[in-house]
C-alpha cells in the first residue's frame, strides 16, 4: 500500500512539473507576442524616431570627429549616447529605428561590447527598437551575419534575422513591422502601418561593379509578396478598405534615385554627393508598383538630410547622428522624427492612417526642431 502512494506522490509530481513547464513556456510566447506588438496610441498617433549612422566604437576613449575646436575637448562617443538618451526623452517615441553603421568596425575593438553600448539607451528606455546594417557594422570582431544575431538576442528589440517564410534571401536583417489601429477600435487587429526593414548591403561582392552593395532580387521578391499579403489582409472583412495601409522602407545606402533631386525640390539639405549603388537594382520601380510605401528613410550620407518626393514616394535622409561619425564643423548632429496619425470616424473612433508627417532635431541645447513636413495625407 505504502508502494501504491509512493507511485501516486511520484505521478503528481511529474504531472505539476508537466504543468509547471507548460505554463513558463505559454508566459514565454505570450510575452514574446506582446513584445512583437505595435500599435497607436489611444491618442491616435505613432511616432517613430529614426537614428543613422552612430558609427560607435569604445566609448570614452573613442574620440569625436568634425567639431569645432571649442567642442572637441571631452567629446566622445558618450556624446552620441547623451544625446540618443536626450531625443528619446523629449520625442517618447513608440519606436526607435537605427538605419545602420550603428558601430563603426574597423575602430571598435569587440564588436559585441560595442552594439551593446550603442544600443544601451535604447535598451534601458524601455520602447521597441529596431535595426538594420549599414556598410560599416561588419568591420570588427563579428561578422555581418553574427552582428545582426547579436542584435536580434538583445532586449527591446524588434529587429530578426530574416524573414521566416523565406528559405534563401540575400543580406541579413530584412524583416517586416506591423503597427496596428488602436485598442478597443474597429482597427486593432488590423495593420495600418507596415514597416519594412531591408538589409543594402556593404560593398558590391561583383569584380566587374565597384562600389556599394544594392538591394537583391531576393529581397525585392519578398517584400513584393509581403506587401500583397499586407494589401489582402486591409482590405478583407472586417472594416475592409479600399486602398492599401501606408508603409515606410528603412534601410542604410541611398538609391540611385536620391540623386534626382535639387535645391528647388527638397526640404533640408544637400552637402554630400548620393553615394548609392553603381547600379541600380531597380527596388524603386518595385515599391512604385507595389503601391503601399509612401516614404523611405535612409542615413549613409551624413550631411544630407533632405526628403524629397518622387512618383509619390518621399525620399528621405536622416542626417549623422554620431559623434565619431564624420560630419561638418558647425553642422548640429541630427536625428528624424516620423508621426503618423489616425483619422477620426464619424462615430468618434479611430481610424487608418490619415496623415504621416516628419522633422528633425538637432542636438543643440534646445533640441531645436526643423523642416516640418507633411510626407503623405489621405
Amino acid at each position: 500500500m505504502a508502494n501504491v502512494h509512493l507511485v501516486m506522490a511520484a505521478v503528481v509530481v511529474v504531472l505539476l512539473v508537466s504543468l509547471s513547464s507548460v505554463s513558463a513556456s505559454a508566459i514565454r510566447t505570450t510575452t514574446k507576442q506582446q513584445k512583437q506588438s505595435l500599435r497607436f496610441s489611444e491618442k491616435g498617433e505613432f511616432r517613430i524616431l529614426q537614428v543613422a549612422d552612430m558609427h560607435y566604437a569604445d566609448g570614452k576613449t573613442t574620440p569625436c570627429v568634425d567639431l569645432l575646436p571649442q567642442q572637441l575637448a571631452g567629446c566622445s562617443d558618450l556624446n552620441t549616447t547623451a544625446f540618443l538618451r536626450r531625443m528619446i526623452a523629449a520625442v517618447n517615441p513608440h519606436l526607435i529605428v537605427f538605419t545602420g553603421d550603428n558601430i563603426f568596425g574597423f575602430d571598435a575593438k569587440d564588436a559585441a561590447y560595442s552594439l551593446n553600448a550603442a544600443f544601451s539607451a535604447a535598451v534601458s528606455s524601455n520602447i521597441p527598437w529596431a535595426a538594420v546594417l549599414g556598410n560599416h557594422d561588419q568591420e570588427s570582431t563579428l561578422s555581418r551575419a553574427g552582428v545582426i544575431k547579436h542584435i536580434v538576442g538583445m532586449k527591446q528589440t524588434l529587429s530578426q534575422f530574416n524573414p521566416l517564410e523565406v528559405d534563401k534571401i540575400d543580406g541579413f536583417g530584412n524583416y517586416n513591422l506591423e503597427v496596428h489601429g488602436v485598442e478597443g477600435s474597429a482597427f486593432e487587429n488590423k495593420s495600418v502601418l507596415n514597416l519594412y526593414f531591408l538589409d543594402s548591403g556593404d560593398y558590391s561582392t561583383v569584380p566587374s561593379i565597384d562600389g556599394y552593395g544594392w538591394i537583391k532580387p531576393s529581397q525585392q521578391l519578398w517584400f513584393q509578396n509581403t506587401s500583397k499579403k499586407l494589401q489582402r489582409a486591409y482590405k478583407n472583412k472586417p472594416e475592409a478598405q479600399k486602398a492599401p495601409a501606408p508603409g515606410v522602407a528603412f534601410f542604410h545606402i541611398p538609391l540611385p534615385e536620391f540623386a534626382s533631386f535639387d535645391s528647388s525640390n527638397f526640404t533640408g539639405v544637400k552637402q554630400d554627393p548620393i553615394s548609392s549603388a553603381s547600379v541600380n537594382s531597380g527596388f524603386f520601380k518595385t515599391m512604385v508598383e507595389a503601391g503601399d510605401v509612401k516614404a523611405v528613410f535612409v542615413g549613409h550620407d551624413h550631411l544630407n538630410d533632405f526628403c524629397g518626393e518622387l512618383t509619390g514616394i518621399h525620399l528621405c535622409y536622416a542626417g549623422g547622428f554620431g559623434y565619431h561619425a564624420y560630419g561638418k564643423a558647425g553642422w548640429d548632429r541630427r536625428a528624424r522624427v516620423v508621426v503618423a496619425s489616425l483619422e477620426k470616424t464619424k462615430k468618434g473612433g479611430w481610424g487608418g492612417v490619415k496623415s504621416i508627417k516628419t522633422r528633425k532635431h538637432l542636438d543643440n541645447r534646445l533640441l531645436t526642431a526643423v523642416d516640418f513636413q507633411v510626407l503623405w495625407s489621405h
